[in-house]
């Protein structure tokens, strides 16, 4: 395979496929788990939970993993900008009668049989156009403020916004990280990232304050031993699960509070199921899978030549690390509750394909790394 520089490319990087791989397998297994009870009650179907995500999750995530691999990425940078629009649009109609409120969150929209998270197809485009943004040779916008800095928080702000109404603020937060990573990796003015830090900070600051829900996840985080019955009840349960899993856990299928007592056992909370049937020492592994597939793609994102597949694998380094960093660290009473999934293990069809594509494409960069 022959790259536009005329390069050929090397074999894929094997450790790569296989962190992914162990990931995705584990979530699946895990989903059966977590979801076996809750299927059998709220369907009659232990396994309805575990069929959707292989159909609507897996097939796709494969189907994106393996065009990913073998398309050759510096293609995505022409359409880079059609990717964004069509992610923009679809952060708009969350709010149209495509829409699907579900607790009190338009975050899905539903055309047919099919419906979808806009929000999570965003980090994948969000990611590839801020790469072939800022990788133009014949602008050095990671230094200029009229055609760098300022396009930049105005995209990123528009885009904040639509996540905000929706609401999903722990995206924006994640997003925003990345494109911050790389904006920042890529070379632009340290005065120039203290000011978007600055403004992130005073800006989410606002948001929290002026939005009642918002502060009180703030402040139960704070008081985490009170009101364990209302506000604080999810998180509590939670710790609770993962301290019940002690050294080894109970076993894989034994947790006893994933039904009855620990809100979104499939989603937000499947990370106390997991330390609860595997111990500490399942779920430090997990943890470590993730430190080790992140810094698999910071590495190969270090080597990389190309400053649009170097900026585009430390994009997907940023959003699978922060998301899985503050995934864990919510439910484990680390930080404020979020209803953002863990990556790979999580329920949710479009997150799962989304990062089965991010691998599949990085899987293809590597092979120019």
């Amino acid at each position: 395979m022959v790259n536009y520089f005329g390069k050929a490319g090397h074999s894929p990087d094997y450790f790569l496929i296989a962190a992914a791989f162990i990931l995705t397998v584990f979530g699946i297994a895990m989903l059966a788990s977590a979801s076996s009870d809750l299927g059998k009650i709220k369907f009659n179907d232990s396994y309805y939970y575990l069929k959707h995500q292989i159909l609507y999750g897996l097939s796709l995530g494969l189907a994106g993993f393996f065009a990913g691999s073998f398309i050759n990425y510096q293609h995505y940078k022409k359409f880079a900008f059609i990717f964004l629009i069509i992610s923009i649009i679809g952060l708009t109609l969350v709010f149209t009668k495509f829409g699907v409120n579900v607790r009190n969150a338009a975050r899905w929209v539903q055309i047919g049989p099919v419906s979808f998270q806009p929000a999570e197809l965003m980090k994948l485009t969000f990611i590839i156009y801020l790469a072939a943004w800022l990788s133009n040779p014949k602008m050095k916008r990671e230094k200029n403020l009229s055609e760098g800095l300022i396009p930049f928080i105005l995209m990123s702000g528009f885009i904040a916004g639509l996540l905000l109404f929706q609401p999903a603020t722990s995206t924006v937060v994640i997003l925003l990280s990345a494109g911050l990573a790389i904006y920042f990796l890529g070379g632009a003015e340290k005065k120039y990232i203290f000011l978007m830090i600055l403004l992130g900070i005073v800006g989410l600051g606002i948001i929290i304050y002026a939005t009642p829900y918002r502060l009180q996840r703030i402040v139960g985080f704070l008081n985490q031993d009170q009101d364990t019955l209302g506000a604080n009840y999810h998180i509590n349960q939670a710790l609770i699960t993962i301290g019940s899993g002690g050294l080894t856990g109970r076993g894989y299928g034994q947790s006893v509070t994933k039904v009855n007592y620990l809100p979104t056992p499939i989603d937000d909370s499947i990370f106390a199921v997991v330390a609860e049937e595997f111990g500490f020492v399942g779920s430090a592994s997990l943890i470590a899978l993730f430190g080790i597939l992140t810094f698999r793609l910071f590495w190969l994102a270090k080597n990389m030549r190309d400053r649009f597949g170097k900026l585009i694998l430390i994009g997907f380094g940023t959003i699978i690390a922060f998301q899985s960093l503050v995934n864990m660290a919510a439910i484990s009473g680390l930080a404020p509750l979020t209803g953002v999934p863990l990556p790979f293990i999580s329920y949710g069809g479009t997150a799962l394909a989304v990062f089965l594509t991010m691998m599949g494409i990085s899987v293809n960069i590597s092979k120019y790394a």
